[in-house]
Parts: structure tokens; sequence; C-alpha cells
């Protein structure tokens, strides 16, 4: 994690990181804690832009001010119609759609991550895995030349 880490402050656009009062504050807020992959990132940068700086970035990896219910940030309600309350939208990727992590589960230690295509991410045909962890999506993310890198394996 620590060479994806140095690659993103190098050529990318982080923030400040988030202090570990932040961190407790945001986990006693959601009722969930960081995985280690999560802590590592936050408290390198607290959110970070990819491959371009402001408003164009491809990858907009959100502060932990502005985490909250993949429901909420694609349909404005947190309300359990809306999809699961377990995933939290984590990186803006562009026209409306998240890179979701969901909070109910672990691999490893670690939460995965989920595709969250607005216009069909609570049909479990379309919430497609992205990665196993936060540090796998942000392997692939910075390899990625700004291309949202899953859709190539999910092209019919």
């Amino acid at each position: 994690m620590s060479s994806l880490l140095e690659e993103v402050s190098r050529d990318h656009f982080p923030h400040p990181p988030a202090t570990p009062e932040e961190i407790e504050e945001f986990e006693r807020g959601v009722g969930w804690k960081l995985d280690p992959d999560l802590r590592a990132f936050y408290l390198h940068c607290n959110g970070a832009r990819l491959f371009e700086p402001p408003p164009f970035a491809p990858f907009r990896i959100l502060p932990l001010s502005e985490i909250e219910r993949g429901r909420a940030a694609i349909f404005g309600a947190d309300e359990d119609q809306w999809g699961p309350e377990s995933i939290y939208a984590i990186c803006y990727v562009q026209d409306g759609d998240y890179v979701m992590v969901d909070v109910s589960r672990q691999v490893d230690g670690r939460y995965p991550l989920l595709d969250g295509w607005k216009e069909a991410w609570r049909n479990k045909e379309y919430t497609w895995p992205l990665a196993s962890s936060f540090s796998e999506f942000l392997a692939e993310a910075l390899r990625s030349n700004g291309r949202q890198f899953w859709l190539d394996r999910h092209e019919k």
C-alpha cells in the first residue's frame, strides 16, 4: 500500500491527511471501522483526485466528510427501498456513478468494492465486483490511465 500512496502523492492530486481524531469521529458516525487499506489511505490523504485536477478527475476518492451510503449518494434518499444500508460510496467516477465499499462483509480483513452504476446498481446482475480490497482497486485505478478499468471485464 505504501508504494501506491507514494504514487498518489507524487503523480496525482491528494488532499491533506485525515487526523486520527477525524477517522475516529467518522467511524463513530457511520458505525463501522475503516479496514487497514482505507485507514492507511485516509491517514495519508483525506481523499484524492486521480489523473486530472478538479473538476475533471476521472476518479475522485471522497474525503471522509463526503462518504455516505450508496443509496443516498445516487438517489438522494437514505431509505431501504433505494438499496442496502451496508454499501457506501467512496469514489466518484463521473456522471453520478460511484465505486462502493460493502461494509457488511470482508475478504481477508478488507472490504470488497463494487460498481455503483447509477442506472442499475440495485440490480445484482449489474452490481459488479471491482476489487477485493481498496488497495487492489487503487492499484488498478492507477494503472488505468483514467479509464474505468472494470468496464472492459463486463462488455458483451
